[in-house]
Order: C-alpha cells, then structure tokens, then sequence
C-alpha cells in the first residue's frame, strides 16, 4: 500500500509539474512552480539520501523541513501579492515586503497554537522543528479561508488560479492537522499508521486537484470594487509615506551629525 501511494504521488506531481512547464506557469507564480519542482525532486533527493545515510535521517528531515517552509513562506507572499493583481501596477514596487512582514507576524502570531500539538515524546529540537511545520499548516489554513472569506472584496473565484492554489493548500493542510492532533492522543500502533496513510491520499488528492484545475483555462481577473481599490491605494500610499519619513529621518540625523 505505502508504495503504491508513493508511486501515484510521484506521478501525479511528475504529471503536475509537466503540465505547470507548459503553461509557463513559471512566468507569474515563479515560487509556487519551484515549490510544486521540489516536492518532486525532493521524492527522491530525500529517500536516496536516507538510503545512503540512516544515521542521518532526522538532520535530513530537519534540512528538508527549513527547506519547505522557505518555499511555502514564498508561495504565500507571492499568492497575496498575486490576489492584488487588479490594482498592483498603482501599489509601491516594495509593497510586497510589507506583505512578506505581515505573514511571518501571522506565523509569529500561530508558533504558540502550533506548540498544542506538539507529541510529548519528541526531542526539545524535534519539537522545534515539529512546531514549525504545523505552524505553516495552520497558516495555510488562515490563507486559504481569508481567501474564500474575503473572495468578493478581493475579486476572485474558484476559477481564478490563486483561490485553486490555496484550496489545494489548505485542503491537505487541514487534514494534516487533524492527524497530528488524533497522534498526540493515541497510541504507536496499526491506526497510527493508517491515519498518516490519510495524510498522504490528501496530498495526492491536492495535487490531482491542481492537475484537474490548472488543466483548465483560467478565467480573467475581475476589477475590485471602487472601495476595495480606494483602500488599497491609500494603504499603499501610507506605506510610502512612512518609509519617505524614515529615510528623511535618518539623512536629517546624519547631517546633524556630520555639522557637529
């Protein structure tokens, strides 16, 4: 059973990533398309090198989680910055930094929730890295129903690719969660097993979900509302503001200084 799971996930993200190749899906959501590149890649990087290095499985798992939670850091900037597409081209160019800061305090936000699901016989450095998996699980889930919480003031569909992306995302997240929570309440044993046998036909669910829906041609962006876009302007231009301040700020210290 577990490897027949792990060929259909094998192909169905080979399927996936061909079919992303094509569509020159690299060309707007550059950081979801290396993302969906490394669950690939990383299929056989990582079972190869536990293969070649027992001893070393838990300092691979620890690389190969810092590694996934970079990318899906980046998918979730750049899926934000994305949903903005209607009125980017108004936005500071920088603007996406602020968006960048908003989701690691999110993440800062959820590191204590992360931590109540964290298994009693882990390592106090297994725990670390065990909190900040689940910490980017949970905030996932956040992205995605903000997403569909949100959909009609930010003008987006579940035929636009960015709602399909976080659906799949928050899907296997959600589903991840709840196993970790029933792990922490149960015993080693045969279910145990089969609740992370769950997990994986969740993933390979999420993923034969982007198949089908990225197979699909994308519908065109609406324009949001005049009072979403008034918003977003005047956030924008706030944010200009503050940072026009702080530079004056520091070059009218400088030159205060340097007269001194």
């Amino acid at each position: 059973m577990d490897s027949v799971l792990t060929g259909c996930v094998v192909v169905a993200e080979a399927v996936f990533v061909l079919l992303l190749a094509q569509r020159q899906v690299f060309r707007v959501l550059p950081a979801f398309f290396l993302f969906a590149c490394w669950n690939l890649a990383s299929e056989f990087i990582i079972n190869g090198l536990e293969h070649l290095y027992p001893t070393a499985a838990f300092r691979i798992y620890e690389v190969s989680m810092v590694i996934d939670s970079a990318m899906i850091f980046a998918v979730l900037v750049e899926l934000a910055w994305s949903v903005l597409k209607p009125v980017r081209s108004s936005l500071p160019k920088n603007f996406w930094i602020g968006i960048a800061v908003l989701i690691g305090l999110a993440g800062l936000l959820l590191w204590p929730v992360a931590g109540l699901t964290v298994p009693d016989n882990l390592t106090s450095t297994g725990g670390v890295f065990f909190r900040l998996q689940q910490t980017f699980a949970i905030l996932r889930v956040v992205v995605f129903l903000g997403m569909v919480a949100f959909s009609q003031l930010l003008a987006i569909g579940w035929r636009n690719r960015e709602l399909q992306i976080a659906a799949g995302l928050g899907f296997y997240s959600i589903l991840s969660l709840a196993i970790s929570i029933v792990h922490t309440h149960q015993a080693v044993g045969s279910q145990y097993h089969w609740l992370d046998v769950l997990g994986v036909v969740g993933y390979l669910s999420a993923v034969t979900y982007w198949v089908l829906a990225f197979a699909t041609k994308e519908v065109e962006r609406q324009e949001f509302s005049p009072q979403m876009t008034n918003f977003l302007l005047i956030l924008g231009g706030t944010a200009k503001t503050s940072r026009v301040a702080l530079r004056e700020s520091v070059v009218t210290k400088t030159r205060r200084k340097d007269h001194q």
